[in-house]
C-alpha cells in the first residue's frame, strides 16, 4: 500500500488515502517519487475543466523518482534516478519516428488518465521516454522540468526559433512564464513580462526581465509595441484565456510569432481571436504542448553546465496533504514561483 492524494469531487480537497502500490508495466518501471510539482494543468483536472480527468484520479505529472522495480522489457535498473516528461510516447508511430513524440497518438498520460505522482509511487510505461537525473540536479528542481520547463524550452527553441537579440513578450508569470523568462534570457532575448500581480512582476524583474507590465493598467499590446520599437518578435501566452491570447497576438511586430503555451480547455477551448491582426501582420501562430523526450539532453546540459539556474522557479516545498491548498490557489492570481511536493508521508 501507499499514500496518495485522490480526486473524489471536483473543486474539493483531495482525499489522502492508502491505495494499492502500482504494478510494474513490462515496458516500464515503478518509481518511488522523490518530488512532484503542482501545476496549473493539475488544476484544470481538479476543477472539472479537463474532460479526461475523472473522480478517482491521482493527479501529478511533473515528477522524478528512483526506480524500485523494472519491467522485463525495461532498459532501466533498480536504483536509477530518473526524470519524466508528462507525455509518454509510444516510440513506434509515424509521429514518434519523425521526432515529434509530443504529438504521439498513442501517448500515455500519468496524472490525467492513469494514476499520477501525487503519491509515494508511480508506474511509468513506455520508459524509453525517461532520462537519467544528473547527480548535480536536485529532485526538487528536476520535478519542475517535466512540464513547465520542458514545455517552455520547446516553445522557444522547437516552435518559435527564438534568436539572440529578439524581443520576447511573456503573458503570465506562473511556472511556464518564469521558465520562458529564464530560458529566454539564456538564449539572448530581451524579455518583457505581463501579469496582474505586482509581486510576481517584481520577482520577474529580479530574474532579468527588462520591463514588467501590469495588465490592469491599460493596453498592454500598445505599451509593448512602444517599448520594443514596433512590437515583440516572439510572444508566449501562458494562461490559456482569450484576454492574454489576444494581447499576445496584438503585441507582435510584422512577421512575429505567437506561441500558445497556456492550455485552452473547458470554457476557454474556443475563444474569439483577433484574426485581422494575424492577417495584417503576417503573423505565425504556433501551438505547443510538452517536448519530445529526445530533446532532454539539450536542456539538461544547459543546467548541469551552469548556463542556467532553474532553482528560482521553486518557491515552496510542500507535503502531500498541502496539494489541495495549492490547487485551490489557482482559482485566483497566484504568488510568485511554483510548489513541489517533497514530503509524501504527511
Amino acid at each position: 500500500m501507499m499514500r496518495a492524494a485522490v480526486l473524489r469531487e471536483y473543486g474539493r480537497d483531495l482525499s489522502i488515502e492508502d491505495v494499492a502500490t502500482p504494478q510494474c508495466p513490462k515496458d516500464g518501471v515503478v518509481l518511488r517519487v522523490l518530488a512532484c510539482g503542482v501545476c496549473r494543468s493539475d488544476w484544470h483536472g481538479w476543477s472539472g475543466e479537463h474532460p479526461r480527468v475523472k473522480p478517482g484520479q491521482i493527479g501529478g505529472h511533473e515528477y522524478c523518482g528512483e526506480v524500485v522495480e523494472a519491467g522485463a522489457l525495461s532498459a532501466w535498473r533498480v536504483g536509477d534516478r530518473l526524470v519524466a516528461p508528462f507525455i509518454l510516447a509510444c516510440g513506434t508511430c509515424p509521429s514518434c519516428q519523425s521526432g515529434a513524440q509530443n504529438t504521439c497518438p498513442n501517448q500515455r498520460l500519468p496524472g490525467f488518465v492513469e494514476p499520477g505522482a501525487f503519491a509515494e509511487y508511480v508506474a511509468v510505461p513506455f520508459d524509453h521516454n525517461l532520462s537519467r537525473l544528473p547527480d548535480t540536479l536536485s529532485p526538487t528542481v528536476a520535478a519542475g522540468l517535466g512540464c513547465r520547463v520542458t514545455t517552455a524550452w520547446h516553445a522557444l527553441t522547437g516552435r518559435a526559433a527564438l534568436q539572440a537579440g529578439e524581443w520576447l513578450a511573456i503573458h503570465g508569470t506562473g511556472g511556464i512564464g518564469l521558465s520562458a523568462l529564464i530560458l529566454g534570457r539564456v538564449l539572448g532575448a530581451r524579455v518583457i513580462v505581463v501579469d496582474v500581480v505586482d509581486e510576481k512582476l517584481t520577482h520577474a524583474t529580479g530574474l532579468g526581465a527588462e520591463a514588467a507590465l501590469n495588465a490592469r493598467d491599460g493596453d498592454v499590446a500598445a505599451r509593448i509595441r512602444e517599448i520594443t520599437g514596433g512590437g515583440a518578435h516572439v510572444s508566449i501566452e501562458a494562461l490559456g484565456i482569450a484576454e492574454t491570447t489576444n494581447a499576445s497576438i496584438e503585441c507582435l511586430r510584422p512577421l512575429g510569432r505567437h506561441v500558445q503555451v497556456g492550455m485552452p480547455i473547458g470554457h476557454t477551448a474556443r475563444m474569439e481571436v483577433n484574426m485581422n491582426a494575424v492577417y495584417m501582420g503576417n503573423l505565425a501562430l504556433f501551438g505547443t504542448r510538452g517536448m519530445p523526450s529526445w530533446r532532454y539532453p539539450s536542456l539538461l546540459s544547459l543546467i548541469t553546465g551552469g548556463r542556467v539556474d532553474m532553482s528560482p522557479l521553486i518557491a515552496r516545498e510542500i507535503a502531500l496533504s498541502d496539494v489541495s491548498r495549492e490547487l485551490a490557489a489557482f482559482n485566483g492570481p497566484t504568488p510568485p514561483g511554483v510548489s513541489v511536493v517533497t514530503d509524501f508521508l504527511n
